[in-house]
């Protein structure tokens, strides 16, 4: 999902470039989330799965992505229809998607657009419908306003919105159902932005299309594809990370490469130069994982030290300082991170012992320590060491504890929290500061 400022910001250098050249639902009482799966989040709402395979989902629901058969605005899980066989659940900006256990896809929410795949513009669905009548799905991806989804048989599909070619039909028509993008049958994986998209096929080879206007597709162009193109020759692409204008991705070998906008050094090439090709990152060959936060970027290397680059206004890359660092630095000493997630101008990490920690703005609480101060170093939240995993919204962030229960705190004014309000510590704000258990 892309942030508020991050479309201001895009929209206006499309400007500035411009001038210059059903399944029938039964909706239940809410109940705590004990025993969580897995979760997705949007612009506003959240989706989960329970360990009993029940889906639930709270928060905004103006187009009636929560699937409950209403569109109001839950501060509380509310369960989605009576099935009990979820298997994986992606959001987006005002629509949902999930399949289940058989193969079957589901969609809610808004398609104006066609974003739901059913066929249809029809706006506001507000219970699950049944996407074509394949039993073959194996994942899904929801972008701003368009989807891209693989089969079992390693085929990929797309539909919905298709302004920029973010489809890779060959088109800029917009899609009310799937259809299938070329005739490989080897896609592995695939990452979605709001206007463009980068897959990775079986035998390792990176593919892109959609919006360029920056080169972050990294097929030396800043030319929108409507098709997917090859990204160089490598052979051992093995992850890829998108956000807002540029992308980074880690190779099999380790080595970590990115390209697109770098007006804050967030590519870490040790440059604010814009790149259209994929430019290596330093020397190392030990990169493990990388999030892109929309200015700043953050990554965790196999011998467990993390590292950090980019934008640093409110502290987001967490070196004590506010200044943007054009290359990877190491925060701190430590060699037990495990997870990192990079939010709008903040970030969220979890050790190997369990315990978690965050830094960088923290206006609505996003933090969790407890304030709404900004952190230039990482914090530890509470005293807890059962932190299983975490992952940041736009001014909200969500993690899970190893006994499977869902926390939640931030800004909180569309119920997001899932914390049975749309307030604050205290009810006076709308934003919590400190981890509140989803119930």
């Amino acid at each position: 999902m892309i942030t508020l400022l991050c479309k201001m910001i895009l929209l206006g250098i499309m400007t500035l470039l411009f001038l210059v050249s059903c399944e029938p639902i039964t909706p239940r009482h809410s109940a705590p989330i004990t025993s969580l799966v897995s979760f997705a989040t949007g612009d506003g709402h959240t989706v989960a799965i329970r360990t009993d395979l029940t889906l639930c989902a709270w928060g905004n629901n103006s187009s009636g992505q929560l699937g409950d058969g209403t569109n109001a605005r839950k501060n509380s899980p509310v369960h989605i229809g009576t099935a009990t066989n979820w298997a994986s659940v992606s959001a987006g900006d005002g629509h949902t998607l999930a399949i289940r256990p058989d193969g079957t896809l589901w969609a809610w929410g808004h398609n104006l657009f066609g974003q739901l795949g059913d066929g249809t513009t029809t706006n506001l669905q507000r219970s699950p419908v049944r996407v074509g009548t394949g039993a073959n799905w194996a994942s899904v991806s929801a972008g701003d306003k368009h989807v891209v989804a693989i089969k079992t048989d390693g085929t990929l599909w797309t539909w919905g919105w298709n302004d920029w070619g973010q489809l890779g039909d060959g088109t800029t028509t917009n899609r009310r159902s799937p259809v299938q993008i070329g005739t490989a049958a080897n896609w592995a994986s695939v990452a979605v932005g709001s206007y463009h998209a980068l897959g990775i096929r079986t035998d390792g080879t990176l593919w892109a299309w959609g919006l360029n206007f920056s080169g972050q597709l990294g097929d030396g162009t800043t030319t929108d594809r409507r098709s997917p193109v090859r990204i160089g020759t490598a052979t051992n692409w093995a992850s890829v990370a998108v956000k807002c204008g540029h992308t980074l991705a880690v190779r099999r070998d380790g080595t970590l490469w990115a390209w697109g906008i770098n007006v804050y050094g967030q590519l870490g090439d040790g440059t604010t130069t814009t790149r259209h090709s994929p430019v290596r990152i330093g020397t190392a060959t030990n990169w493990a994982s990388v999030s892109a936060g929309d200015f700043h970027t953050v990554a965790i290397r196999t011998d467990g030290t993390l590292w950090a680059w980019g934008g640093n206004r409110h502290g987001q890359l967490g070196d004590g300082t506010a200044i943007e660092k054009r290359s990877p630095v190491q925060i701190g000493t430590d060699r037990n991170w495990a997870s990192v997630s990079a939010g709008d101008r903040y970030t969220v990490a979890v050790r190997t012992d369990g315990t978690l920690w965050a830094w960088g703005n923290n206006e609505s609480g996003q933090l969790g320590d407890g304030t709404a101060t900004n952190r230039r170093s990482p914090v530890q939240i509470g005293t807890d060491k059962n932190w299983a995993s975490v992952a940041t919204g736009g001014f909200h962030t969500l993690a899970i504890r190893t006994d499977r229960t869902l926390w939640a705190w931030g800004e909180n004014s569309s119920g997001q929290l899932g914390d049975g309000t749309t307030m604050g510590d205290g009810g006076t704000t709308s934003s919590r500061h400190s981890p509140a258990q989803v119930k």
